[in-house]
């Protein structure tokens, strides 16, 4: 039975925790009997619960968070580790760093979130700061260093819409493609824009997954940090349609790719696969100060595709099976907001058919049906 005794003029709590072995917690010299009788309670219902460690045995934040790293490398993409390591090594070890990982509370959390808006960190950042530390936490309710998760009551930033998107306009893209400093390049850069193609996506392609018949590329494989991986989802394993411009672009870069043992469509000096890094420092950054344009991600390509398809009202269904998203929700989520909400085209085609010719027609035509149906039967 838990009790509270005083030695040497402090209270100590004495009690047995889950596992039956006995506990002695000494408070600090001048806690009262009511504050002591409080500990007592929350003491007893972590036992009961199974939940109660004794302060050694609770590890720092730094250390549950190169746990979670460990564990989580066995799991995810060699590219998304290394984001997630940004994360912890950049932004929430200096922070939360040595501190207990049950002493980060709702307020901790707050504090945090405050600190990276006065250093002007982005709120799209922000957010992701906020679910890899809202992972980490997870890991510490499952690993029983504390109870709950109190990432999960922060309000999560709202991403202004002008900053989750960034893409390229058509004169942009070809005052890009016209400055690249290679015919590789050249055509790397055409297929970057007019496919949707990851990075990776790209690094990893060969000429047989090039449908030369159907206009078609087939993502198959990736590259990324140093080595071949599979496509990022089931639904990244796809078929692109390819305008005629590209593939002109790449029929002329065939004839002129040096031959290599992996097939590689775009490979550097000594046959193997270019690596990301070199691409866009050697090649994309500076076409981009040779065009006169802004500085954007390689990545942004990607989006000037997608929003092109959008401008020309293709179906959020086609755009979402050429990005390779894994379902509708994520091309709405990422591009829903350049939609076009304005299509007196689509309401005057409605009203047509309810009020003009062509709804009497289709009246008319189903009658005939209906009648057909009758003589038939």
């Amino acid at each position: 039975m838990a009790c509270i005794t005083t030695k040497r003029g402090r209270k100590v709590i004495d009690f047995y925790d889950q596992h039956g072995k006995r506990r002695l917690k000494t408070l600090p010299k001048g806690t009262t009997m009511k504050e002591a009788r409080r500990q007592l309670r929350e003491i007893e219902a972590e036992v009961d619960r199974g939940t109660y460690l004794p302060k050694a045995g609770i590890p720092a934040f730094e250390k549950v968070a190169d746990d979670w790293l460990e564990y989580k490398g066995a799991n995810v993409r060699p590219s998304t580790l290394e984001q997630y390591k940004g994360h912890v090594e950049n932004h929430l070890k200096p922070f939360f760093g040595k501190g207990k990982i049950n002493r980060i509370n709702f307020s901790s959390v707050e504090k945090f979130a405050a600190d990276c808006r006065k250093k002007e960190i982005t709120p799209a950042t922000l957010k992701k700061l906020l679910v890899t530390l809202g992972q980490i936490m997870s890991y510490s309710v499952r690993k029983g260093f504390r109870e709950s998760n109190p990432v999960r009551e922060i309000e999560k930033p709202k991403v202004p819409k002008g900053q989750m998107v960034e893409f390229l306009k058509p004169k942009e893209i070809r005052a890009l493609i016209d400055k690249a400093g290679s015919e590789q390049f050249k055509a790397l850069l055409t297929l970057a824009a007019t496919s949707g193609m990851r990075q990776g996506e790209i690094l990893g392609l060969k000429w047989t997954d090039v449908d030369w018949f159907n206009c078609q590329v087939h993502v198959r494989r990736t590259f990324n940090h140093g080595r071949f991986h599979e496509p990022k989802s089931e639904t990244s394993h796809r078929s692109i349609d390819l305008g005629p411009t590209v593939i002109k672009s790449l029929k002329e870069w065939k004839v002129a790719c040096p031959p290599t043992d992996l097939d590689l469509v775009f490979p550097n000096k000594s046959g193997k696969p270019y690596d990301a890094r070199n691409l866009v420092n050697r090649e994309f950054n500076p076409a981009l100060r040779r065009a006169g344009l802004r500085t954007i991600r390689f990545h942004d390509l990607r989006h000037t595709y997608a929003s092109l398809l959008i401008e020309r009202g293709e179906h959020p269904k086609y755009i979402q099976n050429q990005m390779g998203h894994s379902s509708i929700n994520v091309t709405m989520d990422v591009y829903g907001h350049l939609m076009r909400t304005v299509n007196q085209g689509a309401a005057k085609g409605l009203d047509e058919a309810v009020f003009g010719e062509s709804g009497d027609k289709m009246e008319t035509s189903t009658s005939d049906e209906a009648a057909n149906e009758g003589i038939s039967s």
